[in-house]
């Protein structure tokens, strides 16, 4: 197994990860934690820890688990083996993480995360498909939000010393993500992108 991480702390530095659009993530996330009413709540991969403050402050029972010891997490280990029993969490949430392992090893991933949780599981990836996000303001409707989608040829995905690979590459698109979900025996209770930061897609998962 390999337990070998790709960044350090440093790589959560507020002036360079912290972004406006990715705080809109972060709404997401908490937005659809609460929306769940759960006891206990684990997160795989707490980076820069602004969940944990919040959730914590909310008055959740919120763990971390994760491979870098410098992050201090609750529980060190991976979620390809998370070493943790069965049912134990009501909610486990995996924010922008599982692009980090090779693809071949997603469904391991959500087998573990379907073991180890009661209820849902939320997940959010990076999908590399072009949409542009347009405002519209008319009188007595106010703001109207959609997106315009661009279709284009989905390329092939680089390793960048990050990402293994991305939602809408040529070798990853959204339906083949969308099977392995399923698969895993989770129902897909809804999936959607930011809409102040398209690239990334949340998914709701149940058990």
């Amino acid at each position: 197994m390999n337990n070998q991480k790709q960044v350090d702390s440093s790589h959560y530095d507020w002036l360079k990860y912290c972004a406006k659009s990715r705080w809109c993530s972060f709404w997401h996330q908490i937005d659809e934690i609460v929306s769940l009413k759960p006891n206990s709540v684990l997160e795989v991969g707490p980076g820069p820890g602004i969940l944990a403050t919040i959730l914590k402050h909310l008055g959740y029972n919120y763990k971390s688990l994760d491979i870098a010891d410098d992050l201090k997490p609750d529980y060190l280990g991976n979620v390809l083996d998370i070493p943790l029993g069965n049912n134990l969490f009501d909610v486990i949430v995996c924010f922008q993480i599982l692009e980090h392992i090779p693809y071949e090893s997603f469904r391991i991933a959500l087998s573990e995360l379907f073991r180890v949780s009661k209820n849902h599981v939320i997940i959010s990836l990076p999908d590399a498909s072009k949409l542009y996000p347009q405002i519209l303001t008319l009188p007595k409707l106010g703001k109207i939000n959609f997106s315009l989608p661009i279709p284009i040829k989905l390329k092939k995905h680089v390793f960048d010393g990050e990402h293994h690979w991305e939602i809408n590459k040529a070798e990853t698109p959204l339906k083949r993500i969308k099977k392995d979900i399923l698969e895993a025996g989770f129902k897909i209770c809804k999936t959607y992108r930011v809409f102040e930061n398209p690239y990334h897609r949340f998914f709701v998962l149940s058990k």
